[in-house]
């Protein structure tokens, strides 16, 4: 347990190192160590079943469940472990490759913690030795009176602090990632554990004798296999350059939601064609012009509309029109002189035709007084 907090702690700062949201490697190591307690083991259950079942077991069928007893294969709890990891990251939808290679190192100091369980259950020892560093084993666990064995456990622990320090420089200085580091570490991890098991000789597999194939021991042609399939990853991922997810975007987050709407109306804004009517940039309208707030305003077209009239005092009393030009207007007074009517009248009906004068008090709506339109009226008739 001790190793595994440790493994934590250090996976969860280069997690947080990589851009990775904190607390994701505490989150993940929960299913990761229930997993991996039970993978290690069924892995020692299953490789050391005569111990606990048939006519030469020598514990009750029961004791397989006592893990404190000692006896948890390190190929099981990774491997099960692994998959815990796996339902972990998919539900949270970041990179499994960018996990492992982020807790690679962790992994290695946590059995280079956990391998001292060893040493208190008196097992994972070597042949016997003359080194001053021999351990001696009592006659319970198969080690002989006066005689010193390889602390193999120990030798396992250094090589394992050794490979986690390896692991860390290798990350840094050449930047391993698509789980290239983890299959780094499974490789150095299984290139010690061949030779370290060669110096075995407790019993695996068996209760008086260890389980041999063409000469070794089970471990060591799991070793085998193991390092050359992560030599063969190693290798056959070097060209992968993919983004690995570290950080996804929380899609509940209402600040992510906020941006991800504004680029989505920005992109809607930028892509819709300008109106076809005016053929003008509708997106900043321009202000409506503010009507005028006098009454005179009002009555006078010229006012309401910003323009300005040439003829101050129209002689027929009617608004003329300002879109035409001036040289086009032609008023009746300056058809009069020249001899031909507008209408094509005696110049007397044109006179009675033309509206009556106004009341002297009233003033007419286009601002000409009544003493204005007798003057008017009377140049007509002398015409």
């Amino acid at each position: 347990m001790l190793g595994v907090i440790v493994a934590v702690w250090l996976s969860e700062r280069r997690w947080q190192a990589r851009g990775g949201q904190k607390g994701t490697i505490v989150d993940i190591a929960v299913p990761a160590v229930i997993f991996g307690l039970i993978g290690g083991r069924l892995y020692h259950v299953i490789t050391d079943w005569q111990t606990y079942f048939g006519s030469r077991a020598i514990k009750e069928p029961i004791q397989a469940l006592f893990i404190w007893e000692g006896g948890l294969g390190i190929w099981g709890a990774i491997s099960l472990g692994a998959l815990g990891v796996w339902f972990a990251v998919r539900k949270r939808g970041i990179s499994m490759s960018a996990v492992a290679d982020t807790v690679a190192p962790g992994i290695a100091f946590a059995q280079a913690i956990g391998r001292w369980g060893n040493w208190f259950n008196q097992e994972l020892y070597g042949s016997p030795t003359t080194l001053p560093w021999g351990l001696e084993i009592d006659a319970d666990h198969g080690g002989e009176p006066g005689v010193l064995y390889h602390p193999t456990f120990l030798y396992e622990s250094l090589w394992d602090v050794a490979l986690g320090f390896v692991l860390i420089f290798a990350g840094r200085r050449f930047a391993l990632h698509h789980g290239r580091l983890f299959a780094l570490y499974v490789a150095g991890y299984t290139l010690g554990r061949f030779w370290i098991e060669g110096l075995r000789i407790d019993p695996v597999g068996g209760v008086d004798h260890a389980v041999a194939f063409l000469g070794l021991r089970i471990n060591q042609w799991t070793s085998i296999v193991l390092f050359v399939a992560a030599l063969a990853y190693f290798w056959l991922s070097r060209k992968r350059d993919s983004v690995e997810i570290v950080a996804p975007a929380d899609p509940a987050d209402p600040a992510d939601q906020a941006d991800a709407d504004s680029e989505d109306t920005q992109e809607r804004a930028a892509e819709e064609p300008a109106s076809a009517d005016d053929g003008e940039d509708t997106s900043s309208p321009r202000p409506a012009a503010e009507p005028s707030k006098d009454p005179e305003a009002a009555d006078d077209p010229a006012l309401t509309t910003g323009k300005t009239t040439d003829d101050p005092a129209p002689t027929t009393g009617k608004t003329t029109d300002d879109s035409a030009p001036a040289a086009e207007r032609t008023t009746d007074a300056e058809a009069a002189d020249d001899g031909a009517p507008v209408d094509g009248k005696a110049a007397d009906a044109e006179v009675t035709d033309a509206p009556a004068p106004a009341a002297d008090d009233a003033t007419p709506a286009d601002g000409v007084g009544a003493s204005d339109a007798e003057v008017v009226t009377k140049e007509k008739n002398s015409r």
